[in-house]
């Protein structure tokens, strides 16, 4: 179950990344913060999951 959750980390991760530069390039930089810090938060969980 620990690989799954950290799986999960790691794609949230992805996604949230995405969504960071999408709205970044609409020019929406307050959501692209928001995401920036979800995905800084998510890649943080994943890699304590891992140690």
């Amino acid at each position: 179950m620990d690989v799954v959750i950290t799986y999960l980390c790691f794609i949230a991760a992805g996604i949230a990344a995405g969504g960071t530069w999408s709205m970044w390039k609409a020019r929406n930089t307050l959501f692209a913060g928001v995401l920036l810090a979800l995905c800084v938060l998510a890649v943080v969980a994943g890699v304590l999951r891992l140690l």
